[in-house]
């Protein structure tokens, strides 16, 4: 299928051929009728992407942010790359469309296949042929509502969300900075709630517009046109409430709305302009500043928006899915109208040559549709047999024979950590990366030079002349790909954690032993770090038991995360604390025998305990309260009179009768990824030993969860079978 895609590095702008997304369960598979153009936030996203590095520096001061947080916890090197790599990766357009229900996922039974729905997101409704929407973020289209018109549904939902803010009543007066898009739409629903409204924009032609669509007046914001509008029908009390849905740099719609407001007034900012508030002016009316989020309550809940969990309506009225269906049926009665609205539909083909003309200016347009072809299927995926089980390990190949390796998820841990180690590498071939989005597929094919992308896993696992399958996906689903991979007879490289239950181990296990096949690495990197190894060698063998501190500065997650989805991805410590102890059990050279966990208030910070058979601890300290720019990983191991310290994979040192510590500091922090897979390819490529037994990885992943369990029990849990 096709899909609009830009290059925020260099601004490149392209219609990509990418695997179809597959139909996950809580979703359905869309495929597009009609897609709007922002032209406000899309052009906006377009003309950043011109910029160069220190423009797009000063446009995003956020982003600047996170960077220089990066630096500080992961150093220049690792985050030079892995800005660069987001950079210079295709990232999707478009997020308000209509189209027709293709595939429906389980757990959905509000529509069927060949139903027309609006659907929302800049994650999944794009400009592209098909999109998987989850259950929240569509909404059927009214009977006789027009599929282009019901693309509007999503800029409708942003405006009506804003109009919501700012609780207009019969008989008030509004004024609307900004006639673009989202200023069209506020003065068709404001007059729809029996508001009279004045509009300001300094172009004339969408002035008139607007007076058309139900506006008493409009004009330009520095003429005195407005001024005596809002005087003549406030009778110069001012408005009731303004809505900025301007965008640019210029102050002048906050200043307008303290001089045209009325005491305590209030103030809804729906687009992106200056808000340097004039203190003087904002504090004698007493003005009310709201702002209006996006397309109402949910936006950006994970839970709400992917995993369809709705809020009660005693509770949020007006929810994100809530709202769409509300602006469809007001189009639908013909409350609004947005046909006059529509500037061009242009071909989806001629999507490129749209942008530009747009961004160049040559196309003056309030809406600008994309029409899909009605007939554009996508040839259906080859069925593929299940594939065979009891499989043995392959026997051992040539050590010039390329291993040819699959990736299934190619998010950003796989793309900044992994795939480029790999994709230097010789006798290594990339085959295949499968997705369920399928612009990540086409962004690690075009980056990393894989031979096919695709979003069909059964394809990769029927395919023999594939040796290997990395999974790299969400930890929810680590256990049964993994689980998948080995029946195929595949070598596994699962990033951990491999299971968030006891139930998902058990299942792995039985396919290792279903199967025969026991070729199977958990991505515990630390281990291979060069600095940690020559730490190792240095500290020397022991004789007595030791005592290992481990602090994890893990900091707090960004809001939205899929991290914090607890619900369906384990907690945060369940999705990578193996880490931390597989490195504890690597050091003590022993699998732990009994686990105990005590966390703070709201369990935000944890203290395990581990217990070895030879009387050895190890304490592990994460903790997400400390200062960010604190190092993240610190590590002290004591014993026979010596002490081993790591200073975050930066420097280390040993301290004995005589004192080591690393001669220089490395380039970059080097947690061991490029050696753990060089050992792992190795291994494929000899049919040699896996790096780690398996008996240790499934010890780690036992200890991992009984963290929880001990937990809940408030008490020592003891691993039973340890070793």
């Amino acid at each position: 299928m096709k899909q609009v895609v830009q290059n925020y590095k260099s601004g490149e702008l392209a219609v990509l051929d990418v695997p179809v997304p597959g139909c996950k369960p809580g979703g359905v598979l869309v495929r597009s009728a009609y897609s709007l153009i922002s032209t406000g936030t899309e052009l906006m996203k377009v003309s950043e992407a011109g910029m160069s590095m220190l423009g797009k520096a000063r446009s995003r001061p956020d982003q600047v942010a996170k960077v220089m947080q990066s630096v500080a916890t992961n150093g220049v090197p690792a985050t030079y790359r892995k800005v660069m790599g987001k950079l210079d990766s295709y990232t999707p357009l478009g997020y308000s469309l209509c189209g027709v229900v293709e595939q429906v996922g389980a757990g959905i039974d509000d529509v069927k296949v060949g139903d027309l729905v609006a659907c929302a997101g800049n994650e999944h409704a794009l400009h592209a042929e098909l999109n998987w929407v989850p259950k929240n973020l569509y909404a059927p289209v009214p009977d006789g509502l027009a599929p282009r018109h019901a693309a509007f549904g999503t800029v409708g939902s942003i405006a009506l969300q804003g109009v919501r803010q700012g609780e207009p009543q019969l008989g008030e007066v509004a004024l609307v900075i900004g006639l673009g898009l989202i200023g069209q739409l506020v003065v068709q629903l404001l007059a729809a709630s029996g508001v009279r409204v004045v509009g300001a924009d300094p172009d004339p032609v969408r002035c008139e517009l607007a007076e058309r669509l139900g506006a008493a007046a409009c004009g330009d914001p520095a003429s005195a046109a407005v001024e005596a509008a809002v005087a003549e029908l406030t009778d110069g009390h001012g408005v009731d409430q303004v809505y900025l849905a301007a965008g640019g740099g210029s102050n002048q719609p906050v200043e307008l709305a303290a001089k045209l407001s009325r005491d305590r007034g209030r103030v809804v900012d729906i687009g992106k302009c200056r808000l340097d508030l004039p203190w003087n002016a904002y504090y004698e009316k007493e003005l009310d500043v709201r702002f209006s989020r996006s397309y109402g309550p949910g936006r950006y809940d994970p839970e709400y928006e992917l995993e369809g969990r709705d809020y009660p309506i005693g509770y949020v009225r007006w929810t994100e899915r809530r709202n769409l269906a509300c602006f469809l049926d007001l189009v639908a009665r013909g409350s609004v109208d947005v046909e006059p609205l529509i500037s061009q539909v242009a071909d989806f083909d001629d999507a490129v040559e749209t942008y530009q003309s747009l961004k160049d200016g040559e196309l003056k347009a309030v809406a600008v549709l994309f029409r899909y072809p009605e007939q554009a299927v996508e040839a259906e995926a080859p069925a593929v047999a299940v594939p065979p089980v009891n499989v043995k390990p392959s026997t051992a190949r040539a050590a010039k024979t390329p291993v040819r390796l699959a990736f299934v998820g190619a998010g950003n841990y796989a793309t900044s950590m992994l795939l480029p180690h790999l994709a230097q590498r010789d006798g290594v071939e990339l085959s295949t990366v499968v997705t369920t989005t399928a612009l990540s597929a086409a962004n690690a094919q075009r980056k990393f030079g894989f031979t096919e992308a695709t979003t069909d896993l059964d394809a990769v696992l029927g395919d023999k002349s594939i040796d290997a399958v990395f999974v790299v996906t969400r930890h929810s689903s680590h256990a049964e790909l993994t689980r998948q991979a080995l029946l195929a007879g595949k070598t596994v490289f699962v990033e951990k954690p491999l299971a968030l239950t006891e139930d998902e181990l058990a299942g792995v296990l039985a396919a290792v032993e279903e199967s025969g096949n026991d070729r199977l690495q958990v991505g515990f990197n630390r281990r291979f770090a060069p600095l940690l190894q020559e730490a190792r060698q240095r500290f020397g063998a022991r004789t007595g038991p030791a005592s290992l501190r481990y602090l994890v500065n893990a900091g707090r997650l960004q809001h939205g995360s899929w991290y914090l989805q607890q619900g369906t991805e384990g907690s945060r410590f369940a999705g990578e604390g193996g880490h931390f102890l597989d490195t504890a059990s690597w050091l003590l050279e022993a699998d732990p025998v009994s686990v105990y966990a005590v966390a703070t208030s709201g369990n935000e910070d944890l203290q395990v305990v581990l217990r070895y058979p030879d009387g050895s601890t190890a304490t592990i300290s994460y903790v997400t309260t400390g200062a960010p720019g604190f190092p993240k990983e610190t590590l002290d191991l004591v014993a026979d009179g010596k002490v081993l310290r790591l200073d975050d994979f930066v420097r280390a040192s040993v301290y004995g009768r005589k004192r080591w510590v690393s001669s220089r500091l490395p380039k970059a922090r080097d947690k061991g990824q490029n050696a753990e897979l060089a050992a792992f390819i190795k291994a494929v490529r000899t049919d040699g030993p896996m790096p780690v037994p398996l008996q240790s990885l499934v010890a780690t992943t036992a200890a991992t969860l009984a963290v929880q369990t001990s937990l809940a029990a408030g008490a020592p849990v003891t691993l039973a079978g340890a070793r």
